[in-house]
């Protein structure tokens, strides 16, 4: 091929005098069969000059710029050749590799049984990655022993072990929320819309992601918590049990009577649309002394069905009606002096009251912040939590 031996001629001749010039900058001596030899004294005044050169000579080793070179450009080339002649191995390699990245997609698309038995909307993706992971590092053990270079191998978990730990050290909070929301998702302390209190932070749960869970506060603001304070935190989970008690405390004057006023009590809440008759309402006696009676009354509700707050209200309210109808006083805080004849003490105006029942109560469950949940839902990728169930 007379193309390639000119152009290996010229690489060659490009090479020596670049060789030559880097040579004479050095100032090394150049193989004499690659440079014309100096021109040498006559033999007559050899004498003179062996007795003016100094005795103890350092001798100068000379280098072979050519060779070496040579040696270079024949190792490139040869490199060159094997890389040619090993194509089609790389590129069936290639192929191996992206066939076996194919597969574990396709295949962890279809595991649609596992979405009917874990229920795990993290749990399911999590054995899809593991099943494509897999697959995939099959095919890269293929490939790489069709190269026969199984030994990179070793090298490269080697390599990932150390990388595994640098990253580790510098990335701890990251990793530390990350594993935190694989437990979560896994031990499933609360669901979708359950109202929790997560040590101070209280709201209906909206999602919960590989770093973060989000709340929706009563006041309607979007809280993120981070999953390891979720996960170490003390969580009061208001939705698991559907039933809820409320109670508030009414005080009486001392000289009224305990047993009418707790008879009046009962009755008005086990009225109230809502409050469950099993469990019945209750109540107790607080405290007695010279300020009053202070009379706690309970109630519970079915939050499914029923708002807490609307019910604890109406509650009362009622009592509050109840009580004044039949007389029953609350305790004076202040002594009042009335200076005024009989007939102009019955001519004093009363003070208007509440009617005794209300017309179109609403004890129905407050669905104000469902809404925004289901918002902060549909906006949150990667939520690691199901959809709720309907409401029944």
């Amino acid at each position: 091929m007379p193309d390639t031996d000119l152009l290996r001629t010229r690489w060659r001749s490009l090479l020596l005098a670049s060789a030559l010039a880097l040579s004479a900058i050095l100032s090394l001596p150049v193989s004499a069969a690659h440079v014309a030899p100096a021109p040498t004294a006559p033999a007559a005044d050899a004498p003179a000059q062996a007795s003016a050169a100094p005795a103890t000579a350092p001798a100068v080793e000379e280098v072979d710029v050519r060779g070496r070179l040579d040696a270079v450009y024949d190792e490139a080339e040869a490199r060159v050749l094997r890389l040619v002649a090993n194509l089609p191995l790389l590129l069936a390699a290639a192929l191996i590799v992206f066939l076996a990245s194919w597969l574990g997609g396709f295949v962890s698309q279809r595991l649609h049984w596992l979405r009917l038995r874990t229920r795990n909307p993290y749990l399911d993706g999590l054995i899809r990655r593991v099943v494509r992971a897999v697959i995939l590092l099959i095919g890269i053990l293929v490939a790489l022993d069709l190269l026969n270079a199984t030994a990179l191998v070793g090298a490269m978990l080697g390599s990932a072990g150390v990388l595994g730990l640098a990253l580790g050290f510098a990335f701890k909070d990251i990793a530390e929320n990350y594993i935190a929301g694989v437990l979560l998702s896994l031990r499933r302390p609360f669901e979708p819309g359950d109202m929790v209190k997560i040590d101070s932070y209280e709201g209906k749960v909206a999602s919960l992601s590989a770093r973060a869970m989000a709340l929706v506060t009563l006041e309607g603001n979007e809280l993120r918590l981070p999953n390891a304070l979720v996960f170490k935190a003390v969580i009061l989970n208001y939705t698991s049990n559907p039933r809820r008690r409320f109670d508030f405390t009414f005080n009486i004057d001392a000289s009224q009577s305990i047993s009418r006023a707790h008879a009046l009590a009962m009755a008005e809440i086990a009225s109230i649309d809502g409050v469950l008759a099993d469990p019945a309402p209750s109540w107790t006696v607080v405290e007695f002394g010279a300020n009053g009676t202070a009379l706690r009354f309970f109630g519970w509700v079915d939050q499914r069905r029923s708002d807490l707050g609307k019910t604890r209200s109406e509650a009362i309210r009622r009592v509050k009606g109840a009580f004044w109808r039949d007389g029953i006083q609350s305790p004076k805080t202040t002594t009042h002096v009335v200076l005024a004849k009989e007939e102009d003490a019955a001519a004093m105006p009363v003070a208007d009251h509440e009617p005794a029942t209300s017309v179109g109560v609403d004890t129905s469950v407050n669905r104000d912040i469902d809404r925004q949940v289901a918002e902060v839902q549909n906006t949150d990728d990667g939520n690691l939590l199901l959809t709720p169930k309907d409401a029944t």
